[in-house]
């Protein structure tokens, strides 16, 4: 078989996904209630099985018939694609994510609030990594604190305390907040955490976000290192503003979209590996397979980025 007689697997694949995560995108944005990703984050491995089997499917259908002439599309693939994403429709109607308010806990099946506050003093610390993981819920991270940390949490339903651990060994603290598995949650849930941390202290910040929504307004924060692993959602990041010293970013997008503001004033080099989704840039500009800003090269200080795809869309904008 010559290769211009090789079918592209993913010539329909590839676009019947953007037309199904785009569709949940515009639900999720419309519909103040509807929430899709604890269960698209629970269930998207699914994509892989489906699309692993088309594969074999396709492969053996060609290995059938090699003398035919190739389809205009994969078929194995294409199915397995709309299979996976009727999956999802039923799974979301099932969850009731398209409810108002449906709490559903395996364990409990309550319906009680909670409400938390947590304050942080960083000691002798001179420095801090501070690590994030947020099974579900909604995340906003600030700064402007008085303290290392004033935290905020809201749940609703069963959704388990969150822990704040903080140490402090030789001149560096480690602070970490995250939430035990306590159960497992389908469908809309309240589980909000506003954290606000210091902008004298030099951070490293770690961010696990399972599925949800994050807002990070790093703008004023003294960030060296940020990396992030978005799993099924949104994520705004803003880091513009000035900077005192070099920022290393990492970001992992999963299925849904991230949406990154970018400083102006200091140089920015961005390396970018699409994934299954589209990667959109603006104020940057290819240079030796980067991408770069007007300013990199020029400024003193630099933010060096380093962005991978999932499922989905990620935007990298320029103030």
């Amino acid at each position: 078989m010559s290769p211009d007689a090789r079918v592209r697997t993913t010539s329909v694949v590839f676009p019947l996904l953007l037309i199904g995560f785009g569709g949940l995108l515009l639900l999720w944005r419309w519909l103040p209630d509807f929430d899709p990703w604890p269960v698209v984050g629970r269930y998207w491995p699914l994509l892989l099985i489906l699309l692993g089997a088309g594969l074999v499917w396709d492969h053996a259908e060609r290995r059938r018939a090699p003398e035919e002439s190739p389809p205009a599309f994969p078929v194995g693939t294409t199915l397995g694609t709309i299979l996976f994403l009727l999956l999802i429709a039923f799974l979301l109607w099932r969850s009731g994510a398209f409810l108002p308010h449906n709490w559903m806990h395996a364990s409990t099946g309550t319906n009680r609030h909670g409400h938390q506050t947590e304050v942080v003093d960083r000691k002798d610390a001179k420095a801090v990594r501070m690590e994030v993981q947020l099974p579900a819920g909604q995340l906003r991270i600030t700064g402007g604190a008085d303290r290392l940390l004033e935290a905020d949490f809201n749940q609703s339903g069963g959704w388990p305390k969150p822990e704040v651990d903080y140490r402090v060994d030789q001149g560096i603290g480690a602070l970490r907040i995250n939430q035990p598995s306590g159960g497992q949650f389908v469908g809309s849930s309240d589980n909000t955490w506003n954290l606000k941390v210091s902008n004298e202290v030099p951070l490293e910040l770690k961010i696990d976000l399972g599925a949800g929504r994050s807002d990070l307004d790093l703008a004023r924060v003294d960030l060296s290192d940020l990396k992030m692993n978005i799993g099924a959602g949104q994520a705004f990041v803003d880091l513009t503003g000035e900077r005192a010293k070099d920022l290393r970013v990492e970001i992992h997008g999963g299925v849904g979209e991230a949406v990154v503001r970018l400083p102006k004033s200091i140089g920015v080099v961005a390396t970018v590996h699409g994934g299954l989704g589209s990667i959109e840039l603006h104020g940057l500009k290819e240079e030796d397979g980067r991408y770069v800003n007007s300013a990199y090269g020029k400024a003193p200080n630099t933010l060096h980025m380093s962005v991978e795809g999932g499922i989905g869309h990620i935007k990298l904008e320029e103030e």
